[in-house]
């Protein structure tokens, strides 16, 4: 490499720095949370093939009730990436039935802010997600990796796995909601907010 054809090497003033918002921080550390957890719940064996807890989902909520939607979008898909090549699975199968369920339990959050707050929460929109993921991926897996009407017999194994886990993903997350709205938020937070 020739160290005078890279003038950045020489004159460290030269080069580039990215300046980063304060949401560009939230959306860092709530991204890495959710791929902890990922992580986490890849290391838990499963009694079946594509059953797991979804326990990042419920970082995912509580991005969606703290930041908006917009950052709970980038915060799901930075850990389905981040998770993809971390794990060694992205562009493989699962990369691309994660990215599904993602994209599919986003776009249900993003309608579900919508119902009235006063009889869907935070439980509700986890258990719709859930049902989301599953039918987005169950939609790749028909369309792509096995094209036949059998698969239909396993989803509702998957749909009593996505309520029974998007319940208890929900209830975690509406108490940490509970807990975040009783404390206050730090002053970088309320400036951003206000």
């Amino acid at each position: 490499m020739n160290i005078a054809a890279h003038p950045s090497i020489l004159n460290p003033q030269s080069s580039t720095l990215l300046n980063a918002s304060a949401e560009d921080h939230h959306i860092a550390r709530m991204a890495a949370i959710a791929l902890g957890l990922s992580v986490l719940e890849a290391a838990i064996p499963s009694p079946l093939p594509g059953v797991k807890p979804g326990l990042a989902n419920i970082v995912t909520l509580i991005v969606l009730h703290r930041y908006g939607w917009r950052t709970a979008v980038w915060v799901s898909l930075l850990r389905v990436l981040a998770g993809s090549l971390l794990l060694g699975s992205f562009l493989a199968p699962g990369f691309f039935l994660s990215l599904s369920g993602a994209v599919c339990s986003l776009a249900t959050l993003a309608l579900s802010r919508h119902l009235p707050q006063r009889w869907f929460g935070a439980v509700t929109h986890s258990i719709l997600a859930a049902f989301a993921h599953i039918a987005g991926q169950m939609l790749v897996v028909y369309l792509w990796l096995i094209p036949h009407a059998g698969i239909a017999y396993l989803f509702p194994i998957f749909a009593i796995a996505a309520l029974i886990f998007g319940t208890v993903n929900g209830l975690i997350a509406a108490r940490f909601m509970d807990n975040t709205q009783q404390s206050p938020l730090p002053p970088e937070d309320n400036q951003r907010l206000g």
